[in-house]
């Protein structure tokens, strides 16, 4: 069954774009993959305009081979672009490979272990940097069911926090936490801001709130930084969503340098490269909670993942707190209900794209290049606020 053509959509927010490919076989049938890359949006375009050699007129089963060209086959080290193009082709191929055999594509990689899959929320405190602010917010998120929360308290921090900023990002920790108690974890990003001696303090200040995980607590290839931290604390470690295959993963599993891992399946190289990874982590003990800053696409792809491994712990979700609307992007949407999503039904995805609403919903452009907005988390001490209200 091969691939005759591609087109591509890119759907605007004021802080991420989010871009589809919607692969087309001899037969009519149609699959569709997505993704979200900062900075990047049009690059990846053009990324795949290069490369559509190497999919166009090949086999949408041999998903094998789909990685080999993309990566050996081009000999330089791949890296997020390549990852990322990779994804959306690969996942827009399962797609068409689930319709054709008209089975939900988790049931094609070896069925579900789970009958439902824990969620936390993100970008829920567009809010200003107070603590009663911070608690506000994190109250809607408890009141929406719920199981945990993340989220970055430390403005634009980078390497070390003024003393001004270390307090102040420890009052909102505990703001959130005293209308959490011990019901709903929470889960505090670093985004790879701090030297390991930092990341420390701040371990050690918040562990009696006995979060469920510190994330990229120092920059992610930093390893030596990584093993300082996990050996100076008690809470677990992630980290994992700036990892882009499986052999930048391999020092880390090897090393135990994570508790959990964090992949993203839409810059990961699609979803049977992170089934790989995240089932080498289980050979180490390691949960996997993949990492989910996506639409409607990436979340109900990472749901079929998630099912079926044996070390899946929970899902990050935003689409309830920033951007809402793009959840009109393909039906059915897959929702958080008392604190779970469901397994995904029918076959590939089991979704829908609404070409009206990607249509509608293109980006800006500057000089004929797709504007990024982004966040400049490390410039913009209320990058938090994502720009709410604003087109990009």
């Amino acid at each position: 069954m091969k691939i005759v053509s591609y087109t591509t959509y890119v759907v605007g927010t004021p802080w991420r774009n989010l871009t589809y490919v919607v692969l087309e076989t001899e037969d009519g049938r149609r699959g569709v993959g997505e993704a979200r890359v900062l900075g990047k949006t049009h690059t990846v375009l053009e990324f795949l305009r290069d490369t559509r050699r190497h999919f166009i007129g090949h086999d949408v089963f041999d998903i094998e081979a789909l990685y080999r060209r993309f990566t050996l086959f081009d000999f330089g080290s791949a890296g997020e672009v390549v990852m990322t193009g990779l994804a959306m082709v690969e996942m827009a191929c399962w797609d068409i490979i689930g319709k054709a055999a008209n089975l939900p594509v988790y049931q094609l990689i070896g069925g579900k272990v789970h009958d439902k899959i824990p969620a936390y929320a993100n970008g829920w405190y567009t809010c200003e940097r107070k603590p009663e602010e911070f608690a506000r917010a994190a109250k809607v998120v408890v009141d929406r069911g719920y199981l945990g929360l993340k989220f970055d308290p430390f403005g634009n921090g980078d390497l070390e926090l003024t003393r001004a900023e270390y307090r102040k990002s420890i009052d909102l920790i505990e703001a959130v936490h005293s209308v959490t108690g011990e019901g709903v974890q929470i889960f505090v990003e670093m985004h790879g801001r701090f030297a390991p001696h930092q990341a420390v303090e701040i371990a050690k200040e918040i562990e009696k709130f006995h979060p469920g995980w510190i994330e990229e607590p120092c920059r992610p290839e930093d390893t030596g930084a990584l093993r300082y931290v996990m050996d100076h604390t008690s809470i677990p470690i992630a980290t994992g969503e700036r990892l882009y295959h499986a052999q930048q993963y391999r020092d880390l599993l090897s090393n135990r340098l994570a508790h959990i891992i964090q992949p993203d399946l839409n810059q990961c190289g699609g979803l049977l490269e992170t089934k790989k990874i995240c089932s080498t982590a289980e050979t180490y003990s390691i949960m996997a909670a993949p990492h989910n800053v996506g639409g409607v696409i990436t979340t109900v792809a990472t749901l079929h993942l998630m099912v079926g491994l044996r070390n899946a712990k929970i899902l990050e979700h935003f689409n309830d707190f920033v951007d809402s609307e793009i959840k009109q992007a393909a039906s059915p949407y897959p929702e958080v209900v008392d604190g779970y999503f469901c397994v995904p039904g029918g076959p590939g995805w089991g979704v829908e794209l609404n070409y009206d609403f990607l249509e509608s919903s293109r980006p800006e452009y500057d000089d004929g290049i797709i504007r990024d907005p982004g966040l400049n988390m490390f410039e913009k001490a209320e990058w938090n606020k994502r720009s709410q209200g604003e087109r990009p």
